[in-house]
């Protein structure tokens, strides 16, 4: 009776072994799983780019015709969007230079990182447009238009990031809840891990 509780927590130890060393292999359906994950950051980080760019223009243009508040907006808009295209050609380039994994444990990691990154970025968005806030607030009670039209900006840009994340964040969230059924179809086996498919 001593020796069934020992027996026992061996067979529970074995099992997880067998169970984490079966996901550590390469599991096929999750390349096109990644795929579609990486796909939604590529056209993600070309729409950032795209709003990017069109603020600049818009910026620049806009800063060089106009006077006091309405040229801070437009000063705000073009610095602004100098980093969000920064960050849209490195998010590009770091999506399209990932190769579509087949590694379990290593798309449930990317699919919960992307996702907690865009609930920090809606966050930090939140924050943004607070600033902004502030800053057109306390330019309105000193009489500074430089601070209105930077505080303007800076709302707009909250407001865009907000959107854009929230809308990103909805896409993968929706996305990464294939996952499950994708493992479903798994099964284990002396020999390694088998799928089971549905015609």
């Amino acid at each position: 009776m001593k020796k069934s509780p020992l027996i026992l927590s061996l067979l529970v130890v074995f099992i997880l072994l067998l169970t984490s060393e079966a996901f550590a292999q390469e599991i096929p359906a999750l390349s096109d799983f990644n795929r579609i994950r990486l796909d939604y950051n590529q056209k993600g980080m070309i729409i950032l780019g795209s709003w990017a760019v069109g603020n600049m223009v818009w910026g620049g243009i806009g800063a060089s015709q106009t006077f006091g508040q309405n040229k801070a907006f437009h000063q705000m808009n073009l610095y602004w969007n100098s980093v969000n295209l920064m960050i849209a050609g490195f998010g590009y380039w770091q999506a399209t230079k990932e190769v579509p994994g087949t590694d379990f444990w290593a798309t449930v990691e990317a699919q919960q990182g992307i996702e907690k990154v865009l609930l920090l970025n809606g966050a930090l968005d939140v924050a943004y447009m607070a600033g902004g806030f502030f800053m057109k607030e306390r330019g309105l009670r000193k009489g500074n238009d430089r601070l209105i039209g930077f505080g303007k900006s800076v709302i707009l840009q909250g407001a865009f990031l907000l959107a854009f994340d929230g809308v990103m964040y909805g896409f993968h969230h929706v996305h990464g809840k294939e996952l499950p059924d994708l493992v479903q179809n798994i099964s284990l086996g002396p020999t390694g891990v088998y799928f089971r498919m549905n015609f």
